[in-house]
């Protein structure tokens, strides 16, 4: 992004995305399906980064939390998609069919964003780092460091439990049936999405980021420990994944927390890395989480989701613990 530019970055990653959607829908071994949903990755990597790093260009500082939230805001509604439609459309033209469509919108997608995007101007300061260069000034950015347990936590726990282990709870715990999940978890996606909207001005009302993240996540932990330490019922189960879902959805707030601390030009490095964090500790938390959940799903599954919830509320606490430490940007000093 700081070399090319978006205008370059994110149409041509996001072929990746379509190869990747297509070799799924054609897959005939768990290995394809891995390497399909690397190359997914790696297509989808320029998309949101495309677009905060054009936030960050052409915007005031002061409306860079606003937009970064109302811009994860509005990507969530592809959750919602995922959820009970994607459940409808897969029964009636296969789980294959579902993920045609899918690459054959992206392609589209892609192809629009080629032909629109303009590439904002450059940073006046802009030097000439390198990729490591540049990732060692901002890894030495001590203001950032309180922020990164939590950057690494925060979206991970609510990504593995709305991507991963809501649906397995639902039908494990309370036994419903996939469209009734589906229902469920059409829910919290909302709820995803609208907490992502309402964090967007929040800032203005606080006059910085870091006590807006602060309750968010503490809430988003209560919720954790509301399914952990209690039997709720499934009415309240689903008002829980709800709040510690809209609750945890302190992503953009976060980001633009930490994107006070870089320098305009690592504007590019230093949102990609802090991005890294986020995605990156979803990549860990869920392979981890899976092989304890093999072990604990081998006793009673209300005591297996119970530890799952539980060690989801302990580290939220721990990571929050440290970013008590970090230094508040007020907004009217960016």
């Amino acid at each position: 992004l700081d070399a090319w530019g978006p205008r370059r970055t994110v149409p041509v990653t996001m072929i990746a995305a379509v190869i990747g959607a297509l070799l799924f829908a054609n897959a005939q071994s768990g290995f394809t399906l891995q390497i399909a949903l690397a190359l997914i990755g790696i297509g989808c990597s320029a998309i949101y980064m495309g677009a905060v790093y054009v936030f960050g260009r052409i915007y005031p500082p002061q409306r860079f939390a606003l937009l970064c939230s109302w811009l994860i805001g509005i990507g969530s509604a592809g959750n919602l998609i995922a959820a009970s439609p994607v459940a409808l459309a897969t029964s009636v033209i296969g789980w294959r069919g579902a993920i045609l469509v899918m690459a054959l919108i992206t392609a589209l997608v892609a192809l629009l964003l080629a032909l629109i995007i303009r590439n904002p101007p450059r940073a006046t300061t802009a030097r000439a780092e390198g990729l490591i260069d540049g990732l060692k000034i901002i890894l030495s950015i001590r203001a950032l460091w309180p922020l990164l347990p939590l950057a690494t936590i925060s979206y991970a726990v609510i990504i593995a439990e709305r991507g991963l282990w809501a649906g397995p709870f639902l039908s494990d715990v309370y036994g419903l049936a996939p469209v009734d999940r589906g229902f469920i978890l059409l829910i919290m996606a909302t709820a995803m999405s609208i907490g992502a909207l309402i964090y967007g001005p929040l800032d203005r009302v606080f006059g910085g980021y870091k006590w807006i993240s602060v309750i968010g996540t503490a809430l988003s932990a209560a919720g954790f420990l509301g399914l952990a330490l209690f039997e709720p019922s499934l009415t309240t189960a689903a008002i829980l994944l709800s709040i510690l879902g809209a609750a945890g959805m302190t992503y953009g707030v976060l980001m633009a927390h930490g994107r006070a601390f870089v320098p305009d030009h690592l504007l590019g490095r230093g949102i990609t890395f802090l991005n890294i964090l986020f995605i990156g500790g979803a990549a860990i938390i869920q392979p981890i989480s899976g092989a304890v959940m093999t072990r604990l799903l081998a006793g009673p599954a209300d005591f297996a989701y119970a530890v799952l919830h539980g060690g989801f509320a302990v580290l939220l606490l721990i990571s929050l613990a440290i970013y008590l430490f970090a230094k508040d940007v007020r907004r009217d000093h960016l």
